[in-house]
């Protein structure tokens, strides 16, 4: 077990680290009724034995399938990636004595982060990979993994947004970029692999998860605090330049700290935005690309706008496989903004004026047995047909099935994609890490013409745009056959750039970029 030592944080609070049965104990050093951090939390650290390269591939196949167990055993010092980390416990005195938390699970990030700090100050571990074709290499010349340590959905991670959260923040990260399958919210299903690189670690800001509640006696301090300025400013004391002076000492650390006077100004005193996590790079059928985020849960709206032309509100959310109809979660238009809305439907949405009853998978299988529609997407047939089309979407890692709906109807489905590990990104010569695309048709006749669907092509690319600035383009690859898209296309904005031969068809490559975009159709 490691020795007790103390942790210095960017901050310059200091946290103890001590050995407890089971476990190592983190005490805060400044414990008072404005302290962000507890008195103290517990971690459980455990080491087990490294897989080899082939029955680590195996395993990541299938999260689901069972394994022989490994031999775990506790920490001495840390592996490569056979580390296993989870806050088991942490020391909440009553809220008579100490101030609670305004944000919990800010401040369980706060708690990981400093842990994590500890923990990557400890001795390197070997770099080298001992894997079927290196084993005949000489250890000096093996190739070098990633060091990782992996977050175990135990103890307080185990809340069911717990780590889905801290996956948002960008604090932790897994290769499953799937929405999954499974319905409940507390299910395990893509959240058991989470890890942290010490790669990505040390880029992360520490000024986006270490705040502080008290005033801070130095005013240079790039942290978070209380108040913008260190005290409360006396009475002048007569003369100019002790007025200066006093000035000078008491300048605000500027709008990049949310504890700045102006619109980033936080009377929480925590991060108001999180910005994209480092990248991390993984491969994909032979094609390096950057470990992507976890799309959104099931029935959870990503998009959602008020278009003044249709008096509706557009808003795109997950696909689900429940048998059962969703009941929409967002705004809906009220008839009295617009006399052309039935006068069932309210601000208020009810199941009969959003989706008829319908499941998403019935709503699949009436689609996709329209000619019109099977003539271009060829998945005509039985209701488990299209129920295991959406399962295989769900599953997959660079895509995640969308429904397109108006006012709480829906009326289209949709695949967002990263070209970089899609199968369209073989067949281009030049693909940025973060470009996207997406797939689209629209099922219901009522929602058709020119005029809706340029609002929601320039919708999806809004949402691409937003979903990370990382993004500079978005492309499409309709079938060459499918005129009237390619028409309404170039009328929001794409631009034809070639023709490419995939293997089941022949394609018009379009694409828009982000630095000519102007702003979604109103």
């Amino acid at each position: 077990m490691a020795p007790v030592n103390v942790v210095h944080l960017p901050n310059g609070q200091n946290i103890t680290v001590t050995p407890v049965f089971g476990g190592l104990f983190f005490k805060s050093s400044e414990v008072h009724i404005h302290s962000p951090f507890p008195p103290g939390w517990t971690i459980v650290l455990n080491s087990e034995d490294e897989l080899a390269t082939d029955e680590q591939e195996q395993q990541q196949q299938d999260e689901g399938e069972l394994f022989p167990p490994r031999h775990i055993h506790r920490f001495k010092k840390p592996t490569l990636n056979g580390d296993h980390l989870y806050i088991s416990s942490i020391s909440n005195p009553s809220s008579s004595e100490f101030k609670p938390a305004a944000s919990p699970t800010r401040q369980i990030a706060m708690m990981l982060w400093a842990t994590l700090y500890w923990y990557f100050h400890q001795p390197e571990p070997t770099l080298q990979v001992t894997n079927a074709l290196s084993k005949n290499t000489a250890d000096a010349g093996k190739p070098k993994g990633e060091w990782r340590i992996n977050i175990n959905r135990e103890g307080v991670f185990k809340g069911k947004v717990v780590l889905p959260k801290l996956e948002r923040m960008g604090l932790i990260a897994s290769e499953d970029s799937t929405v999954g399958c499974a319905q409940e919210e507390s299910s395990p299903e893509g959240w058991t692999r989470m890890f942290v690189s010490r790669r990505t670690f040390w880029q992360l800001d520490p000024r986006i998860y270490l705040f502080t509640l008290s005033p801070l006696a130095n005013t240079n301090s790039p942290f978070p605090a209380g108040s913008p300025y260190p005290s409360r400013p006396s009475s002048p004391m007569g003369g100019s330049d002790a007025k200066k002076e006093q000035q000078l000492d008491q300048v605000s650390p500027g709008l990049w700290s949310p504890t700045a006077p102006g619109p980033f100004h936080s009377s929480s005193h925590l991060p108001t935005y999180y910005p994209p996590p480092p990248a991390q790079y993984v491969f994909t059928n032979n094609t390096r690309h950057p470990i992507r985020p976890k799309p959104p849960r099931q029935g959870e709206i990503l998009y959602t706008r008020y278009v003044p032309s249709v008096g509706q509100y557009l808003s795109f959310r997950v696909a689900s496989i429940s048998s059962k109809a969703l009941r929409h979660q967002g705004p809906v238009s009220s008839p009295k903004r617009n006399s052309q809305i039935a006068a069932s439907d309210s601000v208020v949405p009810t199941m009969s004026s959003m989706n008829g009853g319908m499941s998403d998978s019935e709503y699949l299988h009436k689609w996709m047995n329209d000619p019109r529609v099977s003539h271009f997407w060829g998945e005509a047939g039985p209701k488990s047909h299209q129920e295991e089309f959406l399962k295989n979407g769900l599953r997959s890692k660079n895509s995640f099935p969308v429904m397109g709906c108006w006012d709480g109807k829906p009326f289209g489905y949709f695949e967002i994609y990263w070209v970089k590990e899609d199968n369209l990104g073989k067949y281009l010569p030049i693909v940025s890490d973060y470009d996207r695309g997406f797939h689209c048709l629209v099922g219901e006749q009522e929602f058709r013409g020119a005029h809706r669907v340029k609002i929601w092509l320039s919708a999806l690319v809004h949402y691409c745009w937003l979903s990370d600035n990382r993004t500079e383009r978005v492309m499409l690859e309709p079938r060459v056959d499918n005129e009237k898209l390619a028409n309404y296309l170039q009328e929001a904005g794409f631009y034809k750039e070639r023709e490419i031969s995939l293997p089941h068809k022949q394609s018009n490559l379009f694409k828009i970029n982000r630095d000519v975009w102007k702003g979604p159709a109103l």
